[in-house]
Formats: structure tokens, sequence, C-alpha cells
């Protein structure tokens, strides 16, 4: 079984991991990383487990989990859901984005990233504009 964990959920649980190594508590990171499985990913990996529960999964997890690298956290949970058959797919952070971010590089912007909704609504403001210039 193959799991993709989008964008947003990734960067959840990494907020998450990085609140329990500030604070040393990892049962809100416990219920974010449930959150960021579909129900039916969570009834599809618990059928795989031998205790059948993937919140004590996630619990023997995180004890496992030395606490203080949130990648490390990444990679034992590909490792122990690999080892029931799940294959989890996510966005990898790498070093050289922690270092942009750390240092506020500026993300390239292409011209895809715009919707041609956003175009749309450009040009209305731009003929308002343009009709109020005019005047009555």
């Amino acid at each position: 079984m193959e799991i993709f964990l989008d964008k947003r959920a990734v960067k959840q649980i990494r907020l998450s991991a990085q609140d329990a190594i500030e604070e040393g508590d990892t049962e809100t990171l416990r219920e974010d990383i449930l959150e960021a499985f579909t129900e039916e990913q969570v009834e599809e990996i618990e059928r795989r487990l031998d205790s059948g529960d993937f919140f004590e999964f996630l619990t023997d997890m995180l004890d496992e989990w030395s606490g203080d690298d949130v990648d490390e956290l990444f990679e034992l949970m590909d490792a122990q859901l690999g080892d029931v058959g799940v294959d989890v797919k996510f966005e990898k952070k790498s070093a050289a984005d922690d270092e942009e971010a750390a240092e506020g590089g500026k993300e390239e912007v292409e011209e895809d990233d715009f919707d041609d909704e956003d175009d749309d609504d450009l040009d209305e403001d731009l003929d308002e504009e343009e009709e109020e210039e005019e005047g009555p």
C-alpha cells in the first residue's frame, strides 16, 4: 500500500514535532500524525498491524524516537510503516531548504503559480479604475 502525505500534512507534522522537541510532550504530535492520514488509510494500516491499533503504533514509534530531530521522526515513520507494508511518500525538506528559510531566501515564483481567475480579478479592478478616471 502506498500513502502520500501532502505538503500541508508534512508541514503540520514538522511544526508539531518541533513543538514536541521544545516542550518534551508528544501527545499533540501523536494526534497530529494521526490526523495527517485519512480514515480509510488508518483502517488499512490497522489491518496490517499485529495490534490493530494505529494510535498504539504511533505511541510506540514516538517512544522509540530520540525526540531531538524532526527528520529522524520522518525516517522512523517511513521505516516503521514500511515494516508493515505501507510505503509513505512525503516531501522531505532538505538541509538546503532549512538554510534558505533561515536566511530568509525568496522562492522563485513561476507564471503557472497564478490562477487565471486572479488575472480576471485584476482586469476587473483595472476596468473599474479606468471608469473612475473617465468620470461621469
